[in-house]
């Protein structure tokens, strides 16, 4: 009983006098929204549009250098319905370069732009014209192989809490491969990840990121994983640092007053137990102390351990003499 109330209350609501008139108005302009597509869809237009093209049937010797898709930006000339198929239909696919046939020798392939709109207009419709193509034409890279391993290295802003510190990096691999010409090969020492941006994290980050693209370069693998390890900031002394003398010839002993030297500095409160004295180096040179002839000498931080900063002599001059043995 409510359903058939309810579909009456419907029904007498729709096929009322304004609900009529205002049916007939919808009608009538979903209607003329119909003649102004067909209409606009019918005039011809311009349209730059972008398609891929790929490298195929390479030898097994031969790796590609360059990136293996490129982008050509074709401008066509249609009807509206054709253009509308080809930007939103996927009707031009990719288009496949075959290596042999633009190889041209010593790592370099060129494909021209007359053979470039060739290969569009395959893929056209007999109404539509290629009124332009970009670029000029296409360059790819290659070689026979040849590879060489390089470490991987961060790049970017990677800034952990204001009393936090990046401890150690670890790298996941820690190296890839790289295959490019003779000359690249030799130039590159080492292969950068994409900018990273991370701020004011405590605890350890693992991020999983992109390597940098390098112009004619394939690098394998193209993703790695980094693991930044935090540490908090603390500030010590290290007290009982043996003073080396550089420069002194034989018969000869510098004696300091003190003996030892300290050294402040900030590291992390997990590496404060493994420090010890020796892992720093404290110097002074003989020959500047024979040449300046004053009471005291210098003394010159040489060497600190890993993770260690802002490190500093508590004391940079010291009395000294020297003795015969």
């Amino acid at each position: 009983m409510n359903i058939k109330i309810f579909v009456r209350t419907i029904r007498n609501f729709l096929f009322s006098n304004v609900n009529k008139q205002f049916l007939v108005f919808t009608f009538f302009l979903f209607l003329s929204g119909i003649f102004w597509l067909i209409i606009t869809l019918n005039e011809t237009y311009e349209k730059e549009i972008k398609i891929p093209a790929r490298v195929v049937s390479l030898p097994k010797n031969v790796v590609l250098t360059s990136l293996p898709t490129d982008t050509v930006r074709a401008t066509i000339r249609d009807k509206g319905w054709m253009m509308m198929a080809y930007l939103y239909a996927n009707r031009l696919g990719t288009i496949h370069i075959p290596f042999k046939s633009y190889d041209k020798g010593h790592g370099m392939g060129i494909v021209g732009t007359n053979d470039l709109k060739r290969m569009i207009e395959q893929r056209l419709e007999v109404s539509s014209k290629v009124i332009s193509v970009k670029p000029d034409r296409l360059e790819f890279s290659y070689n026979n192989g040849e590879c060489r391993k390089v470490p991987v290295r961060w790049a970017g802003r990677v800034i952990p809490d204001q009393l936090y510190f990046i401890s150690h990096v670890e790298y996941m691999p820690d190296s890839v491969e790289i295959y490019a010409s003779p000359g690249k090969l030799d130039s590159i020492r080492a292969v950068y990840t994409e900018a990273l941006n991370y701020v004011n994290f405590r605890d350890t980050l693992n991020v999983e990121c992109q390597l940098a693209h390098v112009n004619d370069v394939k690098i394998v693998p193209d993703r790695v994983q980094i693991c930044f390890h935090t540490d908090v900031l603390t500030e010590e002394t290290m007290s009982n640092i043996p003073i080396l003398c550089t420069n002194l010839p034989e018969g000869k002993v510098l004696r300091t007053f003190p003996r030892h030297a300290k050294v402040h500095f900030v590291t992390g409160v997990s590496q404060i137990r493994s420090l010890r004295a020796e892992d720093f180096k404290v110097i002074a040179d003989y020959r500047e102390i024979i040449q300046s002839n004053k009471e005291k000498c210098n003394l010159y931080l040489r060497e600190v351990p890993r993770g260690i900063s802002r490190a500093t002599l508590v004391t940079k001059q010291v009395d000294y003499l020297i003795e015969d043995e």
